[in-house]
């Protein structure tokens, strides 16, 4: 049985991501042993980070900024803007050197179940970007009931305003974009497909 302290710490560990229980044991043991400067920074960077970082005002990807880097790049193609359900999907998006275009970060996907509905998403927001002279939305959401759902929305909902085109198949169905190798996101970028109504 371990201190209150350390149990503690090992609960907070849990919150993260893929970590169990041993793992979460195992990091709590190891910040043990770190020194109390090591740990100090440590702890200073996480806040830091939580105090730094928002949501761009144009796109939604992360910034430390009002706009992200993305979206005040002169270089970056302004006609044609990507929809992803979060900032991490940009990330997978980035990593390919295949996109040029613009992002839009809609918060999510809708999910009835969880009681997410499109006004709860910033499908509105991707509506008015849409009519600065943009010619082309991507739907780069994650091939899942609730991302299928999603693009379907979006693409009725602009289909008399922009060409909304899907990433090819090859993407597996229930996946998620940030885990996708970047050989077959990039074929699926390069490949992407008018959007079938």
């Amino acid at each position: 049985m371990y201190p209150k302290t350390l149990t503690k710490l090992i609960e907070e560990f849990k919150k993260l991501p893929g970590v169990g229980n041993k793992t979460a044991e195992r990091y709590a043991l190891f910040v043990l042993d770190l020194s109390t400067e090591s740990v100090e920074s440590f702890s200073n960077q996480l806040k830091s980070t939580k105090q730094s970082i928002k949501h761009c005002k144009s796109c939604g990807n992360y910034t430390e900024e009002d706009l992200c880097d993305i979206c005040r790049d002169p270089k970056r193609e302004q006609s044609i803007i990507c929809v992803v359900s979060n900032p991490k999907d940009i990330l997978a998006i980035e990593k390919t050197g295949q996109y040029t275009g613009l992002y839009h970060v809609l918060g999510g996907l809708i999910s009835p179940i969880n009681g997410v509905m499109p006004e709860d998403l910033t499908i509105e927001e991707l509506i008015e970007r849409t009519k600065k002279d943009v010619t082309e939305v991507v739907l780069a959401l994650n091939p899942t009931m609730e991302g299928e759902t999603t693009s379907y929305y979006i693409a009725k909902k602009l289909q008399d305003i922009v060409e909304v085109s899907v990433l090819a198949q090859g993407l597996p169905m229930g996946g998620h974009l940030e885990y996708v190798d970047e050989m077959t996101l990039t074929r699926s970028l390069k490949n992407r497909k008018k959007f079938d109504y």
